[in-house]
C-alpha cells in the first residue's frame, strides 16, 4: 500500500514540477523560441508562483488569452525582450485593435485592457525561483494524503476490534445456548 502510494506521489509530482513547456499556434521555429522565452519570464495571472508557460486553459483562461496576444505580438515581428518590456511598461493605444483586447473589452474586463495597454508593472516578471512554493504545496499534499491513510487505517482497525467484539459476544451466546440444551438433556434424563 504504501509503495504504490509512493509511486503515485513520485509521478504525480514530477509531472507537476518538471511540466513547464506550452502549446502554441506559432509554425516558425524562431517564432516558437521567442514565445517559449517570453512565457517562461511572465507570470500567470492566475498562480503568481508560475510562469504563464506552465498555465493551462483550465487553470487560467486570462493568462490563456495573453499567451494569445503574445503569439500575435510575435506574429507582427516583436522580440522576446521587446515583449517583455511593453508587458511590464504598456503597448500604448494602438494595441487596442488586437482580438483579444477587444474580447477583454467586450467581457467587461477593462482592468486587463488597462493593463495591457498601460502596463503590467514589474509585477508581472515571473520570479526565477518559486521553488519554495511548489515544495511547500507538494508538503500540504503529501501531509493530507498522510492524514488519509491514517484515518482508513483507524477506521479499519475500528472494524477489526468491533468484529472481535461481535465474534466474542457470539461465541459468549453459542456457549450459554449450549449450557441452555445440556441443562434441557440433563433435565429429561432425570425424568
Amino acid at each position: 500500500m504504501i509503495r504504490l502510494f509512493s509511486i503515485i506521489l513520485l509521478l504525480g509530482t514530477s509531472s507537476a514540477l518538471f511540466s513547464q513547456k506550452t502549446t502554441t499556434n506559432l509554425k516558425e521555429e524562431r517564432q516558437i523560441q521567442t514565445f517559449l522565452k517570453v512565457t517562461e519570464k511572465i507570470r500567470c495571472i492566475c498562480l503568481p508562483s508560475l510562469p504563464i508557460q506552465s498555465c493551462s486553459f483550465n487553470m487560467c483562461a486570462a493568462s490563456s488569452y495573453l499567451k494569445t496576444f503574445i503569439e500575435n505580438r510575435i506574429k507582427d515581428g516583436m522580440g522576446d525582450e521587446e515583449i517583455i518590456s511593453k508587458m511590464e511598461n504598456g503597448f500604448g493605444n494602438s494595441i487596442l485593435q488586437d482580438p483579444v483586447v477587444m474580447m477583454f473589452q467586450e467581457n467587461g474586463n477593462q482592468g486587463m485592457v488597462d493593463s495591457i495597454v498601460y502596463g503590467f508593472g514589474p509585477k508581472i516578471l515571473a520570479k526565477p525561483d518559486d521553488t519554495w512554493i511548489n515544495a511547500t504545496l507538494l508538503g500540504i499534499g503529501v501531509l493530507g494524503l498522510y492524514g488519509i491513510y491514517r484515518y482508513g487505517t483507524k477506521k479499519v482497525r475500528a472494524n477489526l476490534t468491533s468484529n472481535e467484539t461481535s465474534s466474542t459476544d457470539s461465541k459468549e451466546t453459542l456457549s450459554a445456548k449450549t449450557d441452555a440444551i445440556k441443562e434441557k438433556i440433563r433435565k429429561f434424563e432425570e425424568s
